[in-house]
């Protein structure tokens, strides 16, 4: 169960005292976890004339400017003009502010929602023609000013931190993206929409950190694994007899003991497209869809122990509040983590699995040239019921061109997020930093940003996440598993799979 803030915040604090000295926070080492990760850069202040302030240095983090030897007391800093002086802290508070309000109208699927008149136009035409999809001009803001208030943003951040400031370097890449991603809304329906989603969400064509395999690589070695095992699931069938209501009840009650005081919400929603979808203190599920216990339990750690967890946890962020909203940056880990957790608690299935899996080859078809119709035929080749079909490949097309060669490509970051993200746990336990891992849950985070977030939990400019998933707050099962999983992917498998596959003839 989830722990208090307070006894999370001395254990935090103890953890990264005594993991991260002095000197090693001077000389910028993040203490990067894992080859082929971005490796941050190191946290000297730029001088005036490359970005500081104009009336003296930009402020440094506490412990990023920490020195233990004998010198002269520094003078502090200037005031600012027109003001009194501002610490560290409240500067970058400022601009996290800022940010979250910049972001707060930009409102992604919501922009690529399709009417539901779209959806029975098409099933009228006997899936023999493409949907007329339409978007609203009105995106809820004025694009051109948007983009002008982020860019003071991004400017004010140099100036104010540096270009080298390391937590200057998260907040203005997560302000960059809400630039970029404003230009991607403003694309919809056009190839520059697809541009855009790629640069943001990755493509299926992206290679992982081994710098061979690709994501669509990883996809048809999926498939082929989890079509023969073929079925719904394992083990005896479950009905899907729960109303969206009685889940809803259900949830309310699982949440209440996993958040104690935080007041979570899960109400029915008739116009949601997904089955359920989590807000930063709330759940939604689609009204009439209908559930077994294998999915509420799925709901409950996909949506609760991670999606509400980590903006709850970014929302407790006096300084780093820019960590309870995520940019697209944070998306593969925060999907990964969502069915990282489905696996680790066994509440998946193999059906589960491979429509996941099965997100990854739709958007390499539709990168290929294959239409929504394509697409939609090729998930009824694959036993899909109609309804799940066209909810399918609308995931795909939305924003997109509906003729092909040009998706919305975020649905490949599920299943590339499993991977990335058991690949930094192996990472950090090999590098005897396992004091990471639940730092993956202090709010909408990127692999590079954790070791620089961790190092700024002894300054008070991070706090460590008081809500983890069970297996996270206790880490030794997760450990011990990682260790001989590692073990595991060394043996010969082509070698075992023969000696026993003769066994099993018999």
């Amino acid at each position: 169960m989830a722990q208090s803030s307070e006894a999370r915040e001395r254990r935090g604090a103890r953890e990264a005292e005594a993991s991260e000295p002095a000197d090693e926070l001077r000389s910028g080492d993040t203490g990067a976890v894992e080859q082929g990760l971005a490796a941050p850069a190191t946290g000297e202040q730029d001088s005036p004339d490359q970005g500081g302030e104009d009336r003296g240095e930009a402020p440094s983090a506490p412990l990023e400017s920490l020195s233990l030897h004998d010198g002269p007391i520094p003078h502090a800093p200037l005031p600012p003009v027109g003001g009194p002086w501002r610490s560290y802290k409240e500067i970058l508070a400022n601009l996290a502010q800022r940010v979250l309000d910049a972001q707060r109208p930009i409102r992604i699927l919501q922009a690529l929602r399709w009417e539901a008149e779209v959806e029975e136009q098409f099933l009228r035409s006997k899936q023999r023609e493409l949907p007329r999809v339409t978007y609203s001009d009105d995106l809820g803001f004025d694009p051109a000013a948007k983009l002008r208030e982020i860019e003071e943003i991004l400017r004010d951040a140099e100036r104010e931190l540096g270009k080298r400031d390391r937590l200057g370097q998260i907040l203005r890449a997560t302000a960059d993206e809400y630039r970029q991603v404003v230009s991607m809304l403003m694309g919809r329906g056009t190839k520059a929409f697809y541009t855009l989603s790629r640069e943001l969400y990755g493509s299926p064509k992206d290679k992982l950190p081994d710098g061979k395999t690709s994501v669509r690589d990883m996809g048809f070695v999926l498939y082929d694994l989890l079509t023969a095992i073929g079925g719904e699931r394992l083990g005896p069938a479950q009905q899907r007899e729960i109303t969206a209501e009685m889940a809803a009840l259900e949830l309310n009650a699982r949440f209440d003991r996993f958040f104690g005081g935080a007041s979570i919400r899960v109400q029915v929603d008739d116009s949601l497209l997904a089955d359920a979808a989590a807000g930063s203190d709330y759940v939604k599920i689609r009204s009439g869809a209908m559930f077994s216990k294998s999915d509420v339990d799925i709901l409950e750690a996909h949506e609760g122990w991670v999606h509400v967890a980590t903006s709850l946890n970014g929302q407790a962020q006096p300084v780093a509040r820019w960590l309870s909203k995520g940019p697209p940056r944070t998306t593969a880990v925060q999907e990964g983590l969502a069915v990282l957790v489905e696996i680790l608690t066994f509440r998946s299935t193999p059906r589960r699995a491979k429509k996941l899996n099965d997100r990854i080859l739709a958007v390499d078809k539709a990168e290929d040239g294959a239409s929504f119709l394509d697409v939609f035929e090729w998930y009824r080749t694959e036993g899909y019921e109609e309804e799940e079909c066209f909810q399918n490949a609308r995931r795909v097309f939305r924003g997109g061109v509906l003729a092909g060669g040009a998706p919305f490509t975020k649905d490949a970051c599920y299943c590339k997020g499993i991977v990335l993200n058991y690949a930094f746990m192996r990472a950090a336990i090999q590098h005897d930093r396992a004091m990471l891992i639940p730092f993956l849950f202090v709010g909408k985070v990127a692999h590079e940003d954790v070791p620089i977030l961790h190092a700024h939990v002894t300054d008070g400019i991070v706090r460590p996440p008081p809500y983890l998933p069970p297996m996270f707050d206790d880490m030794n099962g997760l450990a011990i598993w990682i260790c001989y999983s590692s073990f595991f992917s060394r043996l010969g498998g082509a070698a075992l799979a023969e000696h026993y596959g003769r066994m099993l003839e018999h």
